[in-house]
């Protein structure tokens, strides 16, 4: 717990289903402001998982750029991206590329990668005019709610990712790997344990094993940290699976998800965890110049469906490695 006279530093709202909300009086300097007050945050973050901070005023990419790194220090380079983001330097990326009038349903981060980020950042130059709020779930609750067979033949298992990457859905190969060169791309893929195959027209399709449960590396606690549920078919409208299906084959989807042995993972299971998410969700709508900070092993985030324009920038730190399961 934040003590007293931790806690009394900044104005903690703590509400059910919402993420806890930092409010901010007008600063002149929001980056000397999170500066001064970065431990505090932090240990917002270390006690619910998650901190939005109100009243920071941020405007434009320069400005959250500073205030980034004043408070994640270096930014990771974003590689096997699901989809493409606009890069602004730095370590400062747009919102992935996804039909505003799809959600993104719950998940961590990058969590298919042997590395992949410890802490998200998120900052709101730009708010709908409605929806597309970024929804976060404990990681550690949803674990516990979920049928205990489910989550026992997961960590025996573990989940694998197939991708077919292509030119039209999804990121492309170069957008994934920051390079479209074959002997890069391979030598990229032994080092991470993706198992690749090239296509006779060219196309790449990957696959590749991760652990479904992760410790989280401070608390020591099982987190149910994956993105299980995100990129499986059945999460997708039903119209959408239909179409990608129709011209790309079952087996040929931009990106799946199976159970770490390789059987298929069905739609119940897929429903199961996506109503455990949503149990389990708390959402606050975004406003101009809020900023985000997401434990991502411990918190699952989402993204909803949106009218209007939505800038939402990302940046990533810290990043973690998990242990390797290679065999496929």
């Amino acid at each position: 717990m934040l003590s007293p006279s931790t806690a009394s530093l900044l104005d903690v709202d703590v509400r059910p289903e919402k993420p806890p909300v930092v409010r901010v009086d007008a600063v002149a300097d929001p980056a000397t402001w999170v500066s001064e007050h970065r431990d505090v945050l932090r240990g917002v973050v270390d006690e619910y998982g998650s901190a939005l901070v109100r009243g920071l005023g941020l405007r434009d990419v320069a400005a959250v750029g500073v205030v980034f790194h004043r408070l994640a220090g270096e930014l990771m380079t974003e590689r096997e991206a699901f989809a493409a983001r606009e890069d602004y330097g730095d370590g400062v990326y747009s919102s992935a590329t996804w039909p505003s009038n799809q959600p993104m349903c719950m998940h961590h981060e990058l969590s298919y990668r042997l590395e992949f980020p410890g802490l998200l950042l998120f900052a709101c130059l730009t708010a709908p005019t409605s929806g597309g709020a970024t929804g976060v779930s404990d990681s550690q609750d949803v674990l516990d709610a979920l049928p205990t067979d489910l989550v026992e033949r997961f960590e025996r298992e573990g989940w694998m990712l197939t991708r077919s990457y292509n030119d039209e859905i999804g990121a492309s190969v170069a957008d994934a790997f920051g390079t479209d060169d074959r002997a890069a791309v391979e030598d990229y893929c032994r080092a991470n344990g993706i198992d690749f195959a090239w296509q006779p027209d060219g196309a790449l399709r990957t696959r590749q094993r991760r652990s479904a449960v992760v410790r989280h590396p401070v608390t020591g606690r099982r987190c149910w940290c994956n993105q299980i549920a995100f990129l499986n078919e059945w999460t997708l409208d039903p119209e959408v699976r239909e179409y990608l299906v129709e011209v790309y084959g079952a087996d040929g989807l931009p990106f799946n998800t199976r159970f770490g042995g390789g059987d298929p993972i069905g739609k119940d299971v897929v429903d199961t965890l996506n109503t455990v998410y949503e149990e389990h969700t708390a959402r606050e709508p975004w406003q101009p110049g809020d900023v985000m900070l997401v434990d991502n092993i411990r918190t699952a985030h989402s993204r909803e469906p949106f009218e209007g324009p939505r800038d939402v920038l990302v940046g990533m730190a810290e990043p973690v490695r998990t242990t390797r399961l290679d065999k496929l």
